[in-house]
């Protein structure tokens, strides 16, 4: 069973790109070459895009794989398939890496236990349930990666698919 998915890698530094091309190989298997644009978001970082064929799970190995790189800003998205849901990760410098399960129309699918965890911790006066939700949803990496998302407008996408 296969999925597929796309890497947007936002921002990176040039001396950083062939690292990542490097990174991205190791996980597919296979020889990649980014076309990398600049990113006007951020003067002297560059940005590429690749929509990728995989085994499920492959989402997670490439966030694994880039997930070191301090200065790199990335999403990494796949869709659902017949054996498991789709996934998305987002990864900023300042906040890290958010991981969400999606279902098959896109939406995040939050676990039960997630959210009683966020209303349990509301409900002590530890936080607002309303941050808590919105952490859970990704919206402080959405907010932090929209300008660098709508920098990409136009940018090519090219596929790759997973030697197995």
């Amino acid at each position: 069973m296969t999925t597929r998915g796309v890497l947007y890698v936002h921002s990176a530094p040039r001396a950083l790109c062939p690292h990542v091309e490097w990174a991205v190989a190791g996980v597919l298997g296979a020889r990649v070459s980014l076309d990398w644009i600049k990113q006007p978001a951020s003067p002297g970082t560059w940005r590429a895009e690749l929509s990728w064929q995989g085994e499920p799970g492959t989402a997670s190995k490439l966030a694994s794989a880039l997930r070191g790189w301090r200065m790199l800003r990335f999403e990494v998205t796949s869709e659902p398939c017949s054996t498991a849901e789709g996934e998305r990760y987002s990864s900023t410098p300042e906040l890290g890496i958010f991981h969400a399960v999606t279902g098959m129309h896109g939406d995040i699918l939050i676990p039960e236990d997630r959210l009683r965890a966020a209303v349990d911790r509301a409900a002590r006066g530890e936080t607002e349930l309303e941050a808590e939700i919105s952490k859970l949803l990704g919206k402080p990496w959405d907010d932090e990666l929209e300008s660098f998302r709508y920098a990409g407008e136009g940018a090519p996408v090219r596929w790759l698919h997973q030697v197995v």
